[in-house]
């Protein structure tokens, strides 16, 4: 069984950007994996001019905003690296039981990879000015245009998924006996700083007989 790999376009965000950004990505994704027992919720970004749309189930909000949190906890953690929150989807196949594994398997066959570039603070200048005209925040421009160009590409994401999810149909497994809004999934984090970056790769290999795209 092949494991569809989408690798999305890294996008540079701040900090405070980094919640919204996610929530719009993951739940997206999600939406269009839906298995049809949904209320669909019309969501406007705060930071972006962009709706996008969740599927109205509690208990998915929390796991993804959890998710959110640890991914933020290690931001914090492992500053000037790159970060990424892989998102997949899987069928569960019971199997024997042997000695060195579990009766259930995990097969993947969709993965979506998340890779922001998460911008370090920069304290501010503590010049005093000698004039008492109104200073202007020479920044502000700067931050205007960078705002503009991370929702332009936050669009190109969302299209990025759309174009996927329409284009790769083939591999989606037979709809799951479970409960619950989505096929089973999961949601892992790694950061370039660590070795789980790597070994991530190679467990899905081993898992999937295909190797992943890591940028």
């Amino acid at each position: 069984m092949s494991c569809e790999v989408c690798q999305l376009k890294e996008l540079d965000v701040e900090h405070f950007e980094i919640r919204e950004v996610l929530r719009c990505i993951l739940h997206t994704i999600l939406f269009h994996r839906a298995l049809g027992l949904v209320r669909p919720k019309d969501i406007d970004l705060e930071l972006f001019e962009i709706t996008y749309v969740q599927c109205g189930d509690v208990e998915l909000e929390r796991k993804i905003d959890e998710k959110i949190d640890q991914f933020i906890d290690r931001v914090e953690k492992h500053p000037n690296k790159k970060n990424q929150i892989c998102l997949s989807f899987y069928e569960v196949k019971n199997k024997q039981p042997t000695w060195f594994t579990n009766k259930v398997e995990r097969l993947y066959w969709e993965q979506w990879y998340i890779n922001l570039n998460v911008a370090q603070h920069q304290k501010g200048h503590s010049g005093k000015s000698t004039s008492s005209k109104i200073v202007v925040d020479p920044g502000a421009e700067e931050r205007t245009v960078r705002r503009a160009a991370l929702e332009a590409s936050l669009r190109d994401v969302l299209f990025q998924i759309i174009k996927f999810v329409n284009e790769k149909k083939d591999h989606i497994p037979p709809i799951p006996n479970l409960e619950g809004v989505s096929f089973p999934y999961e949601i892992t984090i790694s950061s370039s700083s660590d070795s789980a970056f790597g070994m991530e790769m190679f467990k899905r290999m081993l898992q999937t007989g295909q190797p992943t795209m890591l940028s």
